[in-house]
């Protein structure tokens, strides 16, 4: 359709093929497969110019709205391959969110000021449907997302570390194993929070967890129960600077193995926003290196 909208405006092969950087040979060649798809001519050929056709002048009418619409929209994918024209959307799990953003986000404005972001909170299932529907662009988790399902791509963050925080009140050797912790004293979040998942793996819970009935939904409410006393619990390295900051609280360091989580930053494969989130994810990297 280039090749046919060239010819039209310079009435002349040898001009077109120039203007669209091809051989006159490989145009013409073109030109008479759309003739032959169409049935009809689309110019007169005459001994040193051409004249479109009636045909062909309504062809190259609709097919210069095509090549110009193909263009804007080259245009677009172009302009816009490194980030999108709005709000970037970031979607992170509640155990991160109210720990995490206070660090990285006055740095993430400056050293990408062009980006601006929406931020939710939601569990990890969630999170991952948003990815997988659109509705959010990228998700910072604390588990590898399931294989099945939408490809996403994955980049590591940093490695999140469990410490045992008990009341100020209670003896502990350190470092604590977690095989001597008693079961029914584990405080835990409630269902669908990946960070409950994990302390029940770590501290081996499995055939417990059917008989508990405290399940807290966040983890400043297991904190204040701790701190009257109540039981224990793992906390990520990255909340003690909030959830720790309290008198009645003591933390303790894990025996090795220990626990812990990779948090990750997540999208869907195949956005063309993809240098724009590996930028993010680089700044959030170097965030917490300068910790």
């Amino acid at each position: 359709m280039r090749y046919a909208v060239a010819v039209a405006e310079t009435r002349h092969f040898g001009r077109a093929a120039e203007q669209c950087h091809v051989s006159q040979p490989a145009l013409s060649q073109q030109i008479q497969l759309i003739e032959e798809a169409c049935g009809t001519p689309l110019f007169d050929r005459l001994k040193r110019s051409v004249r479109v056709t009636p045909f062909g002048r309504e062809f190259v009418e609709r097919a210069r709205r095509v090549v110009e619409a193909a263009e804007a929209l080259e245009s677009f994918a172009e302009g816009h391959a490194g980030a999108p024209d709005r709000p970037i959307r970031f979607g992170l799990i509640p155990t991160v969110a109210p720990y995490l953003l206070p660090e990285i986000f006055p740095t993430l404005r400056e050293k990408l000021p062009a980006l601006d972001f929406t931020v939710s909170e939601n569990k990890t299932d969630a999170l991952l449907e948003g990815v997988a529907d659109g509705g959010i662009d990228i998700a910072l988790i604390g588990t590898q997302p399931p294989r099945n399902g939408i490809k996403l791509a994955v980049a590591p963050l940093f490695k999140d570390d469990f410490v045992l925080a008990t009341s100020r009140h209670e003896t502990a050797s350190e470092p604590v194993s977690l095989a001597s912790l008693a079961p029914e004293r584990i405080l835990l979040l409630d269902e669908g929070h990946c960070l409950r998942d994990q302390a029940i793996a770590a501290c081996r819970l499995e055939s417990d967890t059917g008989a508990r009935t405290f399940a807290a939904t966040s983890l400043s409410t297991i904190v204040e129960f701790v701190a009257n006393g109540q039981g224990v619990t793992l906390l990520p390295q990255i909340a003690l600077r909030k959830e720790a900051d309290d008198r009645r609280i003591a933390i303790h360091p894990l025996a090795s193995p220990g626990a812990g989580r990779e948090l990750s930053l997540v999208w869907r494969e195949g956005t063309p926003f993809a240098p724009t989130f590996e930028r993010i994810a680089e700044v959030i990297r170097q965030t917490r290196r300068a910790e």
